[in-house]
């Protein structure tokens, strides 16, 4: 049975380490920088974790060779793949034992602190996940081109598209409409430059904050793309509930602040989330290597 545990939150802007003892109390903790599976192979997320790791050990006191005695969950973003988490999990790692996940397993452990229940990961990006009876039941969470319905980036490019066609007179505006505009330039010559410099999703989830100020006045365009948020919310949670699921948590920013939505709407099946993602990570870790 190892000593310590290592739980890793791997996302695509920043990569947070927790280094824990037997009984999950935290030593030692780090944040490093992006860690998407999907980028550069991985190359940055090995740098990010091994940097952290260290500074984990270090700030417990402990020496680097106590990793040899530590059993790790990674759960990363860009993890859906298993073919990405395997070639992650072969690196040369200085640990005892280890296993890579995909960032939504480590969200539904913490967030139901490792018992049966339902997650929704929505963020930047949007997935959902949920285990029953012990059946692991996956959805979404095939990235920003494909999938990601429920994500603040769909939101976000579905916000400056309304926006641009107010702007053109196609349909109606309102004051977010023309806020989107300002936001982006002021003219839609300056959002059209601004859409062809390399956007990435997370500039597009960037936007809802704006969404939100104007929902909270009543907006009506606000009020629109919120109930087209729900409706993708509707279908994940129709299918969990077609699947057994009896309650299921939201995390990431945009999930947080949809639980006054979400509560209305579903009542108590909805639940708040018992620990954030990154102890969740540790709760798998002892779950799986703890027996050993």
């Amino acid at each position: 049975m190892p000593r310590y545990y290592l739980g890793v939150d791997g996302g695509g802007t920043n990569c947070r380490v927790r280094l824990a003892d037997e009984a999950l109390v935290t030593l030692g903790e780090a944040t490093g920088g992006r860690s998407n599976l999907q980028i550069e192979a991985g190359e940055p997320a090995y740098r990010s974790i091994l940097e952290g790791a260290e500074a984990a050990f270090a700030q417990a006191g402990l020496p680097a060779s106590a990793m040899a005695e530590t059993a790790c969950v990674f759960g990363m973003a860009g993890g859906r793949l298993p073919s990405a988490r395997e070639a992650f999990a072969e690196r040369d790692w200085p640990f005892a034992a280890l296993e890579v996940f995909d960032d939504i397993d480590i969200a539904r452990a913490g967030a139901h602190g490792g018992e049966d229940g339902a997650v929704i990961i929505v963020g930047t990006g949007s997935a959902g996940m949920a285990i029953i009876d012990g059946v692991r039941h996956q959805v979404g969470g095939w990235g920003f081109h494909i999938g990601d319905q429920m994500s603040g980036a769909i939101l976000g490019r579905e916000l400056v598209r309304r926006a641009v066609e107010a702007e053109d007179g196609l349909v109606p505006g309102s004051g977010l409409t023309r806020a989107v505009i300002d936001r982006l330039g002021g003219s839609l010559d300056a959002v059209m430059d601004w859409s062809f410099q390399d956007r990435r999703p997370a500039d597009y989830g960037a936007l809802m904050p704006l969404l939100f100020d104007h929902f909270e006045l009543d907006d009506p365009i606000a009020s629109e793309l919120m109930a087209l948020e729900m409706s993708y919310i509707d279908l994940y949670v129709k299918w969990f509930q077609a699947r057994g699921a009896t309650r299921l948590a939201a995390v990431g920013g945009l999930g947080t602040r949809l639980y006054p939505q979400l509560i209305a709407r579903y009542g108590e099946f909805i639940v708040p989330p018992a620990h954030e993602p990154l102890h969740g990570a540790l709760i798998m870790a002892r779950q799986i290597f703890g027996r050993a």
